[in-house]
C-alpha cells in the first residue's frame, strides 16, 4: 500500500533527479508520468502507482514547494478531464500506453466531437455516421461547438453505425485524428469576439478499428463516462476561498466604495455565500470520487456553476456602471484557453452566457437531477425504441 510517506519519498527522489530549476519542463513532465506521479490513482506504468486518489494533493504539495512545472492543466482540461478517464476504463492496453502520457504531458491536446447542428440537447439523435470497411471505419458529418478543435491532435467522437437501431443503441465510440485527411476545423466566432469554438467537417475520415473505444453499438454507455467526468471537471474544479468569479467582484467592492449601494451590497452577500457553498460542495463531490463514488451529482455542480457565474458577472457589470458597459478588445482570436479572470467584466458576462450551454445544457442536467438524485417520474419518451432512421427529423 502506498501511503503518504512513500509518495513524499519518491517525489524527493524524482526532484533529487530531475532539479527543476536546470531541467527541461517537458522532459520533468515525463518523468513524473514515468514515475507514478502523475495522477497517483491510476495504475502503474500508466502514470500512477494504484493509490488512493485522495494522496494526489501529497505529490502535488511536494512539486509546488519545490517549483516544479505543472502540465497546464487548463490548456488539456478536455484531454484530463474527459479523454483520460474513458480511455483508462475503456481502452485496451495498447490504447492506454499510447495516448496517456502525451495527454498528461500537454504534447498532445484533445477535443470532444459529440454535439451536432442537430444533436445538441438530444445528443442520442447525432446523424455523423461511420460505416465499416474492412479494417477501418469511414466516418462522414458534422460536429459543433468543439473547443480546441484548432489545437488538437486527437477528439474523441460518437458516430452512428447502425441507423436500424433506437438512437442509444446505434453508436460507437472512437479516437479521430484531427490531423487525418477530411478532418475540416472553422472557427466559430462567438459573442466575446473570440473563436475558441469550432465547427468540425468530417468528409471521409478513415478511422481504424484500433482507435475504436468499447464494443460497436455501445457509445451511448461510453459516452456517460465522458459526459459524467466533463461535468465533474467543469462544476468541480478545486478553487480557494474567493476563487472564480466571485473574485473580481469581492475586489471591485472593497477597492471602489464609491461604487456601493445598500441594495448592491446585499445581493453581493447572498452570491458571496453561495459561492463559498458551491466550493465546499465540490470539495465533498471530489471526496466521494476518491472514495471510488462518482455521481450524478456532477450535473447539480454544474449548473450551479452555471447559474453562479452569470449572476455574478451581472452583478458586476451593474456594479461598474458605465464602465462595466466598456469592452477590452473584440478582436478575432482563437485562444488556447478561457481564462474568466484574466479579462474585464464586460468580456466575464458575455461569456458565462456560454455556461449553461455548454458541458450539458442546464434543462437536461435539471432533468437529470430530476430522474437521477431526486427519483421524480421521468419524462415521456416516444421515441425511446423507434429505430433512429425513423425518427422526424
Amino acid at each position: 500500500m502506498t501511503d503518504a510517506e512513500e509518495l513524499r519519498r519518491r517525489t524527493n527522489e524524482l526532484l533529487a533527479a530531475h532539479p527543476p530549476a536546470t531541467t527541461d519542463r517537458l522532459d520533468f513532465l515525463r518523468a513524473r508520468f514515468d514515475a507514478g506521479l502523475a495522477w497517483v490513482h491510476y495504475p502503474e506504468g500508466l502514470g500512477g502507482l494504484g493509490a488512493p486518489r485522495s494522496l494526489q494533493a501529497v505529490v502535488d504539495e511536494e512539486l509546488a514547494a519545490a517549483g516544479a512545472p505543472d502540465n497546464d492543466p487548463r490548456r488539456i482540461g478536455i484531454g484530463l478531464g474527459m479523454a483520460a478517464p474513458t480511455v483508462l476504463r475503456y481502452g485496451t492496453d495498447e490504447q492506454k500506453a499510447r495516448f496517456l502520457r502525451p495527454l498528461w504531458t500537454g504534447e498532445e491536446v484533445w477535443c470532444q466531437l459529440f454535439s451536432e447542428p442537430g444533436a445538441g440537447s438530444d445528443l442520442a439523435a447525432l446523424g455523423t455516421r461511420a460505416v465499416r470497411d474492412g479494417e477501418d471505419w469511414v466516418v462522414d458529418g458534422q460536429k459543433v461547438w468543439t473547443s480546441s478543435a484548432h489545437l488538437a491532435r486527437w477528439a474523441i467522437l460518437i458516430a452512428r453505425t447502425d441507423p436500424d437501431a433506437p438512437k442509444h443503441a446505434g453508436i460507437t465510440y472512437f479516437i479521430c485524428d484531427m490531423t487525418d485527411p477530411g478532418v475540416e476545423v472553422r472557427p466559430l466566432r462567438q459573442i466575446t469576439g473570440e473563436a475558441e469554438f469550432n465547427e468540425v467537417f468530417l468528409t471521409g475520415v478513415r478511422i481504424p478499428d484500433s482507435h475504436r473505444l468499447g464494443e460497436v453499438g455501445d457509445g451511448w454507455r461510453v459516452a456517460q463516462t465522458t459526459l459524467m467526468n466533463e461535468r465533474v471537471s467543469i462544476g468541480g474544479m478545486r478553487l480557494p476561498r474567493e476563487g472564480g468569479m466571485i473574485g473580481p467582484l469581492a475586489k471591485t467592492w472593497r477597492e471602489r466604495p464609491e461604487l456601493r449601494t445598500h441594495d448592491l451590497h446585499q445581493r453581493l452577500l447572498k452570491l458571496w455565500v453561495e459561492a463559498e457553498v458551491s466550493r465546499l460542495t465540490a470539495e465533498r463531490l471530489r471526496q466521494q470520487l476518491n472514495a471510488g463514488q462518482p455521481g450524478y451529482e456532477g450535473s447539480g455542480m454544474k449548473l450551479a456553476f452555471a447559474r453562479l457565474n452569470q449572476e455574478i458577472s451581472g452583478l458586476e457589470v451593474e456594479l461598474r456602471g458605465e464602465e462595466g458597459l466598456l469592452y477590452d478588445d473584440w478582436a478575432m482570436r482563437r485562444p488556447e484557453l478561457v481564462d474568466f479572470t484574466g479579462r474585464d467584466a464586460g468580456y466575464r458576462y458575455l461569456r458565462s452566457k456560454g455556461n449553461s450551454i455548454e458541458g450539458g445544457t442546464s434543462e437536461v442536467l435539471l432533468n437529470i437531477v430530476a430522474e437521477r438524485v431526486l427519483g421524480l417520474p421521468a419524462e415521456p419518451r416516444t421515441d425511446k425504441d423507434v429505430p433512429w432512421k425513423d425518427l422526424a427529423r
